[in-house]
């Protein structure tokens, strides 16, 4: 089976959401997947509930540098340093493992905010094993990556409790 190139993007909720109920299906099918997560803090609330499904690995970037729009230009270095460590270290390990799904979520924002180079991402999926499925989530995908991609589904916001003043909520926002 060829492996295809997925984007879930907009500025609506769900793109981790979509991400995840992927990965619950592959692995449902009896297919391994790796759900590597970046920009968040692992703590999300689907992580526990992937990690107990067999077939899903999930490694997520233990380090959190905070929101990037109030970092400071030393930390921003750090996390460039540290999140493209991490991505280096997940597409070693979905090639060496023989992972059948990989999804990368928050890794089209990674990439805008400058912390990975696309170059490496879009040399990568031009490079994949054939039959390695990629998910990637994240707003504002470059039109290289938006050619690359298969499938490119966007979830657009037309209400959201935010705009009222509510903040996220644990079990729905994370």
């Amino acid at each position: 089976m060829k492996g295809c190139i997925h984007i879930y993007t907009g500025n609506g909720k769900g793109k981790t959401s979509a991400a995840t109920g992927l990965a619950v299906r592959f692995a449902g099918t009896g297919g391994r997947v790796l759900f590597a997560q970046f920009l968040k803090d692992g703590k999300s609330g689907e992580l526990s509930v992937l990690e107990s499904i067999d077939g899903i690995d999930v490694d997520v970037c233990r380090e959190c540098f905070g929101f990037s729009f109030a970092m400071s230009e030393e930390t921003r270095q750090q996390a460039g340093v540290a999140y493209t460590e991490y991505l280096r270290r997940i597409l070693k390990r979905a090639v060496d493992e023989t992972y059948g799904l990989l999804v990368l979520d928050e890794i089209i924002a990674t990439c805008n905010q400058g912390f990975v180079a696309q170059a490496e991402l879009v040399d990568f999926l031009k490079n994949k094993p054939e039959e390695l499925e990629v998910v990637l989530t994240g707003r504002n995908p470059t039109p290289e990556l938006t050619e690359l991609a298969d499938y490119v589904s966007e979830i657009r916001k037309v209400k959201h409790p935010y705009d009222q003043g509510i903040l996220a909520r644990k079990g729905i926002e994370y």
